[in-house]
């Protein structure tokens, strides 16, 4: 058995750097800030760059959207309310940059508690043990009769519960999504999955008038999907119900032959879940659209985008 050598590197081709394709240039690095730019400033100065770049494109594909009066949906986990960020959808909804919103069955529960008290996100260690969790009289109440009016006025959760608010003119209400909402009149869906929500415990829960107006709601979301031809979705903290609502969605569209093909979608989350990196930035886009996967914490990237929206409509020539 002959012993093995080294393989012999003498006949290796190379070619010159400067022919060879690269990835990353000069023209594309970050710029240093100079105190007393403006915003504006802040976002160029950014790398042109992996999410830095992807988040001047979602920028720029809102703004579009918005000056062609095409639809922009925000579809939201819960979450995006427990991270402060109501004051900023409320302002973009007054702005008539946001077309709708969706969200799950919690969000009805944040947001309303906001309006009523100023303040929500139990501690649920410190009640569970005790079986206490879930268990607020005035939060169940509240929706639990919500969902009675949504059954009696055919309408759907999203605008019982912003109704009741404005109705009640609870405290906090101008806090509220649901609120503006109803005042604005910008529809807001709400898809309830039965068995996760703390209202589902109670014994005024009404299931059935619950699921036909959530479904009511499927049916309202369905007509805003049929017009995104042009326009922006995004998911934001929502790693399950909200992507499956949205592809079902559109299908539903395309089999009643809207136009649905060519638009912007975004996932925004603090990391990457199969759902919403399928149903929301791939399978939808395949079309002859474009999705973008943002990683980050909801509290920081949201307001960046909102802000860099703000700021190309106010400057716009």
């Amino acid at each position: 058995m002959m012993a093995e050598f080294p393989i012999d590197l003498s006949g290796i081709k190379t070619y010159p750097l400067s022919e060879r394709k690269s990835n990353v240039s000069v023209q594309d690095f970050g710029t240093p800030w100079k105190s007393g730019n403006r915003y504006k400033t802040f976002l160029d100065t950014l790398p042109n760059i992996l999410a830095a770049k992807d988040i001047r494109n979602v920028i720029a594909a809102i703004y579009d959207a918005y000056v062609n009066h095409k639809t922009i949906i925000l579809a939201m986990g819960a979450h995006v309310i427990k991270t402060g960020l109501n004051p900023i959808i409320i302002d973009l909804m007054q702005r008539g940059i946001i077309s709708a919103i969706a969200m799950n069955g919690a969000g009805i529960i944040h947001d309303l508690e906001i309006a009523m008290l100023g303040k929500t996100s139990e501690d649920v260690s410190a009640s569970l043990g005790e079986g206490a969790f879930g268990m607020a009289k005035e939060t169940a109440e509240f929706i639990c009769d919500a969902i009675k009016n949504a059954e009696s006025e055919n309408s759907g959760l999203g605008r019982a519960v912003g109704n009741k608010i404005n109705q009640a003119k609870l405290p906090y209400a101008a806090y509220s999504l649901l609120s503006t909402g109803a005042t604005l009149d910008i529809p807001i869906t709400v898809h309830v999955a039965i068995g996760t929500d703390i209202i589902h415990m109670h014994p005024d829960f009404d299931a059935s008038a619950a699921g036909a107006a959530s479904h009511r709601d499927f049916r309202l979301f369905a007509t805003m999907v049929a017009k995104l031809e042009g326009g922006v979705h995004l998911n934001i903290g929502s790693a399950v119900i909200l992507p499956e609502v949205f592809l079902k969605a559109i299908t539903l569209t395309r089999n009643l032959g809207y136009p649905v093909s060519r638009f912007t979608t975004v996932n925004m989350d603090f990391i990457r879940h199969y759902r919403p990196e399928t149903n929301v930035v791939h399978r939808p886009t395949a079309h002859g659209g474009k999705g973008y996967s943002l990683i980050g914490h909801h509290e920081i990237m949201f307001p960046i985008i909102a802000a860099g929206v703000i700021e190309r409509i106010t400057n716009a020539p």
